[in-house]
Order: C-alpha cells, then structure tokens, then sequence
C-alpha cells in the first residue's frame, strides 16, 4: 500500500508557489482546513486565486489570508460575515467571480470526475451568464460552466488513513467531498489519522486514490461562525 502521510503542514505545502489557484474545502468556518491555511498565511505566497464557498470571517480561515493580501481573485458564492472580503471586493483590490453555489459544487464535482463542462439553467439571462455559450434542452435555456482547473485541492477531514481514505464529519462534509481530487494534487488535513486497516471501507466518503498527501492537524479551534442559542424559559 503506497502511503500518502507527510510528517506536518510544512511538507505537505511544498510546491505551492505564488500565482496558484488553490481550492479549500469548507462552508464558513465548518470544515475548513485550519493548519494548512495557517502555514499558508506565515510564507510569502500571494497572488493566489481562491476556489472556495466564502471566505469564512475576518479573523479567521482565508479571511487571514486576505488580511496579508495574499489572494488576488476569490471564486465564491457568498461573501458572507467577511467585511474585509466585502472592503476589498467594493474598492476593486480583490477580483470576484460570483458563482451560484450549486454551480460552484458542481464546477468542483466535475473537476474530481474528470468532465470538462457541463449545462445548467442556472444564471441565464443573468450576468453570470455573459460571455458562456447557451443552449436550449427540453424547452428551457442552459448556460456551459467548464470544469474548475485547480493546482492544489486542500481539504479537512475527520479521520483519514495513511493511505488517504477519508471520513468527513457531518457537515463538515459540504465542500470537502467535491474538491478532493478536484485539484492536480489534494492536500487532506484529518483531526485524526490512522493506519491503514483501521476504517471501515463502508464509511469510507473519499477514496484514497483522490488524495496525494495527508497529515494529522493539531489545535483545532472549530469556531461557530453564528452562535444562536433558545431563550431560557
């Protein structure tokens, strides 16, 4: 069995470069890989397209990242709690492609199947769809969304075995599934790795052969992005 375990974040960051586009999987702060956006923030990397559902919150995930300006193009479909996303969007320091968030899954999706484009009614006769060939199936318009072309895929999992099997999490599953593979090399960050043997095979979400690197992550903070509580009778 071929291992894909690197010893810690360092490593399996290597050969990322300024100029990249990079996907992290995630919705806000559920799921995100904290340890390799971390690493990312202390190197000199910038001018970086981001592949991702938002930018999580100021402080925090890729919000630091825009802190350092080291992103030059956010592909997203939300810009969500972020007011440093939104300053830089509005000002016209960060290029935005807004892109419906179906859309966006699906663009990841069809990247880690290997498809290079496909047709959805979504965004016709919107800006979206400007500049995108259009067709008609069964009575209703369709714009072509080509596949994402990414060089790194980074992902969080739950558990992962040192051969890159994944388990994801509850909801922590949303973004991560569709990216890994999606990208020429997919990075997996795991709360907890283990050998191989040790999951499994039925509860399995990710299959090893989309995952080139993985490492055990440390110090996760897991913020809630929205805390909302019931009111005490």
């Amino acid at each position: 069995m071929i291992t894909k375990k690197v010893n810690n974040v360092q490593e399996a960051i290597t050969g990322i470069e300024s100029g990249m586009t990079i996907m992290f999987g995630g919705f806000g702060l559920c799921g995100i890989p904290e340890n390799t956006i971390a690493a990312l923030v202390n190197t000199t990397i910038s001018d970086l397209t981001c592949i991702s559902n938002n930018a999580g919150v100021d402080d925090f995930g890729l919000g630091l990242l825009l802190q350092k300006k080291q992103i030059k193009k956010m592909i997203s479909s939300y810009v969500g709690e972020n007011a440093e996303f939104e300053r830089q969007m509005l000002s016209g320091e960060l290029d935005v492609e807004l892109t419906p968030q179906g859309t966006l899954a699906e663009r990841c999706r069809a990247a880690q199947a290997g498809i290079p484009a496909f047709f959805t009614p979504a965004g016709y006769g919107t800006e979206v769809a400007e500049g995108k060939e259009a067709r008609e199936f069964n009575g209703k318009m369709h714009i072509m969304e080509e596949a994402f072309k990414a060089d790194f895929a980074i992902v969080k999992a739950w558990k992962g075995d040192e051969a890159g099997n994944l388990i994801f999490k509850g909801t922590a599953r949303n973004f991560n599934a569709c990216m890994a593979g999606a990208g020429k090399i997919t990075i997996a960050e795991v709360e907890e790795l283990v050998p191989v043997g040790t999951l499994d095979p039925n509860q399995i979400h990710i299959p090893g052969i989309m995952v080139q690197r993985i490492f055990q992550g440390e110090k996760f903070e897991k913020r809630i992005e929205q805390r909302t509580v019931r009111a005490r009778n």
